[in-house]
């Protein structure tokens, strides 16, 4: 949903430094790590190792199998989305959403019952559907800490992609059409393909006219979201960019992006997509993933929340409300609590895109801000100390010459 530029507090940085805001300042467990992949926990759990979810399969890969390991600890992105205060608010029911990816496991255990599959979506080889899925309506088990944003919402399973999860504008555009006649009310879409395609604008304008609010990625996921040494230029994907689509981009526990990631010229929120735990498509253990795709999948929870509690909010109110609620920033940062909890839609902007932004999104460097005030801090430390000095001088010599004191001579 593109919208006109507002003015904003705060900036999302490249860098990994600190952000001032309360849920991110909470005091955060050891990470947990496999392959470079990091999950960060916010309630001090000690680390575990984790296996990682790709997009897709690499050549000769089997298909992914089930994660021995569980995830006990709360994750960041529950606290960075406010989860359990949204919770008692909204929970998702009676509101369908729609995954375009690799396919959701019918088997998947947290998922048992609430999963409709549209063709063979309900076999999921890649498990990165159900990963996302998870996100999205996982339902709560005693003693597991992780589940989906909207635990109380169905999820309509197409696949976009071939069975080891290369995806293709045709089976996307498909997917888009076949979960809104499906019933979806929401409809995330993992894939950002960097040229635009008519069978794209075809199927979200599909979505519009049935009132269906469409999430999508704003970049691709690893390895193909990361630029290299040095990221490119900020450039649109599709169908995020299109017309009537919420575009998210996503960011770490600190609220940054590494240098290298890909950037859109457009995004309209940000969500946790770093080193996010989720399902698998088989078995009861956990997996961590990154990329924008996740930020969709919360973002997509967070609209079902909005649909549930506000059943008559159309798609366009639904955008407006996520995007006028989230947290100020260059790329504001999605807030499922505030999207549930406030009464008025807030001083945000129309949820439609009706033209482009001013600019492309950035993620700037705040390490010369950092930079510039120690050296403020450092100028007022030496300035109290000449202060001190020119004090103590002004007090010690008169009492000094009073009582005959006089330099040491040499003799």
């Amino acid at each position: 949903m593109n919208r006109e530029p507002q003015k904003r507090t705060g900036r999302p940085r490249a860098r990994r430094t600190a952000v001032p805001r309360a849920a991110f300042l909470l005091p955060l467990a050891a990470t947990a790590v496999l392959a470079g992949s990091p999950a960060a926990f916010a309630d001090g759990e000690p680390a575990v190792r984790l296996p990682v979810m790709t997009a897709r399969l690499a050549d000769g890969a089997g298909c992914a199998g089930p994660s021995t390991t569980t995830a006990t600890a709360t994750p960041w992105e529950h606290r960075s989305l406010e989860l359990s205060r949204a919770a008692p608010i909204s929970q998702g029911a009676g509101v369908t959403v729609g995954v375009v990816d690799t396919g959701v496991s019918t088997g998947a255990p947290a998922l048992a019952g609430r999963v409709d599959a549209l063709g063979p979506a309900g076999d999921d080889c890649v498990g990165h559907g159900t990963f996302v899925a998870g996100l999205i309506a996982a339902a709560p088990v005693k003693g597991i800490a992780f589940q989906g944003i909207a635990p109380r919402a169905r999820i309509v399973a197409v696949r976009g992609t071939d069975e080891r999860g290369a995806p293709s504008a045709a089976g996307v555009a498909a997917g888009i059409r076949g979960a809104v006649d499906a019933g979806a009310r929401v409809v995330q879409v993992s894939a950002a393909f960097g040229t635009r395609s008519p069978q794209l604008d075809a199927a979200v304008s599909y979505a519009v006219r049935h009132d269906v609010l469409v999430v999508a990625a704003a970049v691709p996921d690893p390895p193909s979201g990361t630029g290299g040494a040095s990221a490119p230029a900020p450039r649109d994907y599709w169908p995020a960019a299109s017309p009537g689509v919420l575009s998210v981009l996503d960011v770490d526990v600190e609220g940054g992006r590494p240098d290298t990631a890909l950037l859109p010229v457009h995004a309209d929120l940000a969500a946790p997509g770093d080193a996010v735990v989720g399902i698998g498509p088989r078995g009861k253990g956990h997996f961590v993933a990154s990329g924008a795709s996740l930020a969709a999948a919360y973002t997509a929870g967070a609209a079902a929340l909005v649909r549930s509690a506000f059943p008559d909010l159309p798609a366009a109110g639904v955008a407006r409300r996520l995007t006028s609620t989230a947290y100020p920033d260059d790329v504001p940062r999605l807030d499922a609590y505030a999207a549930v909890a406030s009464v008025t839609d807030g001083p945000g902007t129309s949820g439609a895109r009706t033209g482009a932004h001013e600019g492309s999104v950035r993620l700037p460097d705040r390490t010369t801000g950092e930079r510039a005030t120690r050296t403020a801090l450092l100028v007022s430390a030496l300035g109290a100390a000449v202060v001190l000095v020119a004090a103590w001088t002004a007090l010690a010599v008169p009492r000094g010459r009073a009582r005959g004191w006089h330099p040491t001579r040499r003799s």
